[in-house]
């Protein structure tokens, strides 16, 4: 067991290893040396994986309240993640200082590896209700991948656990959504929107949490748009790596929101 005086800021947050592990591929042919821009786009895409193991971590933590029939405490979470959100967001504007020249060369060196690969992403995906949008037996290959992402396929998404609270704090959601498929994509319910009304008007405290998650979903969408723009801008029309459709992809994405029924309802005050 290591004493407690032996621990430095170097040795807590294994800033050795962390340092070691943005090793580019790439090659400049006149120097010898990686090209300039290849730290910055490792750096730049190993900190949004760190960021959504912590998206994950706050949102199982929000489950888990939601779950004690604790929104409030749920809510925490809530506020913390949309900070996160928006530091994603910033981190594409550090992305765009990076011209479509200097992306150019080095892409080749990435192969086929692609965003689109991102199985954290997938995780947060899945957790929010998208899962469509992917199948775990792609990522067979890497077997801690597969069985996370098979749980959260066969999980309830946050949605549901939401609503499912809500039920049993006396706002009658129907059977229907509760006993619902979740391996489907979510649906929005009249039901549940008449029940969310009801929570608008009679529940100021509950309704800051609707609006939190609302907050939530439009973040997400936020987050989509701007990096939809940011492929677009780096590679234009251009497929992208992995095989993937690189913008083309991505706009499909947009204008899908993640909790339907929040959205619906704007129109009933």
């Amino acid at each position: 067991m290591t004493d407690a005086q032996d621990v430095t800021y170097g040795s807590y947050l294994k800033i050795d290893e962390l340092l070691s592990l943005q090793q580019c591929r790439s090659i400049d042919a006149e120097t010898g040396e990686p090209e300039h821009e290849e730290t910055l786009f490792i750096v730049i895409h190993q900190v949004y994986e760190l960021w959504f193991k912590q998206i994950l971590h706050e949102l199982d933590e929000m489950v888990r309240h939601f779950n004690a029939d604790e929104p409030f405490r749920g809510g925490h979470q809530l506020k913390r993640v949309l900070k996160i959100l928006k530091t994603l967001v910033g981190q594409i504007d550090i992305l765009e200082t990076m011209t479509p020249l200097e992306f150019a060369e080095f892409r080749s060196f990435l192969a086929s590896a692609s965003g689109f690969q991102s199985a954290q992403f997938r995780e947060v995906e899945s957790m929010l209700g998208a899962k469509d949008r992917v199948l775990p037996e792609w990522f067979e290959q890497n077997p801690r991948e597969h069985a996370n992402l098979l749980r959260r396929f066969e999980e309830p998404t946050l949605w549901d656990s939401f609503v499912r609270m809500l039920d049993r704090l006396g706002w009658s959601i129907p059977d229907e959504v509760l006993g619902r498929d979740v391996t489907l994509p979510i649906e929005s319910s009249e039901q549940v929107q008449q029940a969310l009304i009801r929570i608008y008007h009679e529940d100021p405290s509950l309704s800051v949490l609707c609006e939190a998650l609302t907050d939530f979903d439009e973040g997400i969408q936020e987050w989509r748009d701007r990096h939809v723009m940011m492929v677009q801008r780096t590679i234009g029309t251009k497929p992208g790596t992995g095989g993937s459709d690189g913008a083309t992809y991505l706009r499909s994405t947009l204008f899908r929101p993640v909790f339907p029924d929040l959205w619906a309802i704007r129109a009933a005050f």
